[in-house]
C-alpha cells in the first residue's frame, strides 16, 4: 500500500528537489538523490515535480483565445493593408524610373 505524505512533507521536497538541481546534471539524479534523502520513492518525487511543473503554467481560457485571436486578426489586417501601400509605392517609383529624364 502507497505511503501518504502530508502536504507540508511534499512542499519540503520540492523544495529540496529545486534547491539540488543546480548540484546535479539532470534532473532525475536530483529527483534520486533527494529521494533518498527523505526515505522516499523516486517515482513519488518526479510525479511531484511533473506536476508541479505542469500546474505552473495557466490554462489558457476560451476567453484568452478568443481575445488573442482577434487581436491577431487586426493584426494580420493591418499588415496586408501596409503591404498593399508599399507595393503601390514601388509600382509608383518603377514607373518614375522608366520615365525620361527631361534635363
Amino acid at each position: 500500500m502507497p505511503k501518504k505524505y502530508d502536504p507540508e512533507f511534499r512542499e519540503r521536497a520540492l523544495r529540496m528537489l529545486d534547491e539540488a538541481r543546480a548540484d546535479h546534471p539532470s534532473r532525475m539524479s536530483a529527483v534520486r538523490h533527494v529521494a533518498g534523502l527523505l526515505n522516499m520513492s523516486d517515482e513519488t518525487l518526479r510525479t511531484w515535480s511533473r506536476d508541479e511543473i505542469v500546474g505552473a503554467a495557466p490554462a489558457a481560457t476560451a476567453g484568452d483565445v478568443a481575445a488573442e485571436n482577434a487581436r491577431l486578426r487586426r493584426e494580420v489586417a493591418e499588415l496586408r493593408k501596409a503591404n498593399e501601400i508599399l507595393k503601390a509605392a514601388s509600382v509608383f517609383f518603377a514607373k518614375e524610373l522608366d520615365r525620361p529624364s527631361t534635363r
